[in-house]
């Protein structure tokens, strides 16, 4: 199929009235399909079942009674698990509740309202409340969570580009050295949401030693995809590491959460930090809670043995379960679009999600008749602040949910609004 750019008016309208009546036969189908979320089906869920039955005794290895009080910041050999796995020291890790993005509101929360160390390590800085304004650095296409928590605590998302290695850095070390107001930024640096791509050592190392106009700026580093290999297995930079060799001890925060790895509603999140951070984290914690779920930390150790080499063997199970689901999307994506120019999108190395930019102008359109079809994505704009893509083009499939069949169905209804948006537009040009 030629692009579609170089039809007469007369192809166009033939190619049009086509689309349209596949349209209104899938239409008619009466579909109910989801592919708006990146949550696991039940086929990935019931493989941790297991963890119902994980629990033969209430007692840590130290002998504390997890059915009760106590442990703030996480049983010991579940840290250790943790360490082994991550490459985390355990005396720089808090273990609590099974949502890290808890783990990032509340850091977000010790900073906006409390302050914390420097990036030095040195001294205290002022809370970012008492600044005039706050921003935080926000690398697109991204995760609308992070912007969503940056926002409602009054902060101003500042976009820059994402790249294949991750985000435009001579424009984030431009904007940095230049505004103190600029305190942080996020990362997902394995497998990033929603483009799947993974931040080089060369950049997480610039990242580690830039110049900051502002002494307390953040690295945000959500690894919620350290573990999620969909094909080779690969490993986030250790930018704890870096921060520490560049001199500043206390500029990343990393979190992690066993929530795509089992179960997402009983896991265990973890944030990690420099050993100053992680102490003001503690002192506030202790207000906060008298200690989080150990019967759910438990279980964790035991299903897994206490080995990290037993949490990549269950992940490669798992993976043996969404990659079919991923290939699945790709291949249509290849096939179902080959030689007509309208999208492009990125091969994930791992992770939950695959990044399509159709034409500009066109995602609200896809996202709307799509839902009339029956088939839900996720908003258009969600990879963006404020929902707000500036060319309506990038839209993020979560192929880990639906079955195989119910994805080939799904993708017949992207291909097919794809094609009818773009073809609207192009009539109206």
């Amino acid at each position: 199929m030629p692009i579609w750019s170089e039809l007469k008016r007369d192809e166009l309208q033939k190619l049009l009235a086509l689309n349209r009546s596949r349209y209104e036969e899938l239409k008619a189908l009466g579909l109910s399909l989801d592919l708006s979320r990146g949550k696991p089906g039940s086929d990935v869920l019931d493989m941790s079942n297991g963890l119902l039955g994980a629990l033969d005794d209430y007692r840590a290895e130290d002998g504390t009674d997890v059915r009760n009080y106590g442990v703030l910041d996480g049983l010991p050999e579940l840290k250790k698990l943790f360490s082994d796995l991550l490459g985390i020291p355990v005396e720089n890790m808090i273990v609590g509740g099974n949502s890290s993005l808890t783990h990032m509101y509340n850091t977000f929360a010790l900073f906006y309202l409390f302050g914390a160390p420097d990036g030095m390590g040195v001294m205290d800085c002022k809370p970012w409340h008492r600044e005039h304004s706050v921003k935080i650095i926000c690398p697109v296409p991204g995760y609308d969570r992070h912007f969503n928590l940056t926002i409602d605590f009054g902060a101003k998302p500042i976009t820059v580009p994402m790249c294949d290695d991750g985000p435009d850095m001579d424009e984030t070390e431009k904007l940095v050295v230049a505004d103190p107001s600029i305190k942080g930024i996020w990362i997902v640096p394995l497998y990033s949401n929603p483009t799947g791509q993974i931040i080089s050592k060369e950049k997480a190392a610039r990242l580690a030693r830039m110049k900051t106009a502002a002494p307390d700026f953040r690295i945000l580093w959500d690894d919620a995809y350290g573990v999620h290999h969909l094909w080779d297995e690969h490993r986030a930079p250790d930018i704890l590491s870096a921060c520490r060799e560049a001199g500043y001890p206390e500029r990343a925060v990393s979190f992690f959460s066993t929530s795509k790895v089992n179960f997402p509603g009983s896991g265990v999140g973890l944030v990690a930090a420099g050993s100053r951070t992680v102490e003001r984290m503690k002192a506030h914690l202790r207000k906060q809670t008298i200690g989080f779920d150990k019967i759910s930390q438990l279980r964790t150790v035991n299903f897994f043995e206490g080995k990290a080499e037993k949490v990549r063997l269950h992940m490669e199970r798992l993976a043996a379960v969404l990659r079919p689901k991923f290939e699945l999307v790709l291949d249509r994506l290849d096939s179902g679009f080959e030689g007509t120019g309208l999208i492009s999108y990125k091969r994930p190395l791992g992770g939950y999600f695959i990044s399509v930019d159709v034409p500009e102008g066109c995602a609200k359109r896809v996202v709307a008749i799509a839902k009339e079809a029956g088939v839900v994505l996720t908003p258009a704009g969600a990879t963006f602040p404020y929902g707000e893509d500036p060319k309506d083009s990038n839209l993020r499939l979560a192929p880990s949910f639906p079955s195989l069949d119910e994805l080939d169905k799904t993708m017949d209804v992207f291909e097919v609004c794809v094609k009818l948006a773009a073809l609207e537009k192009a009539e109206k040009a």
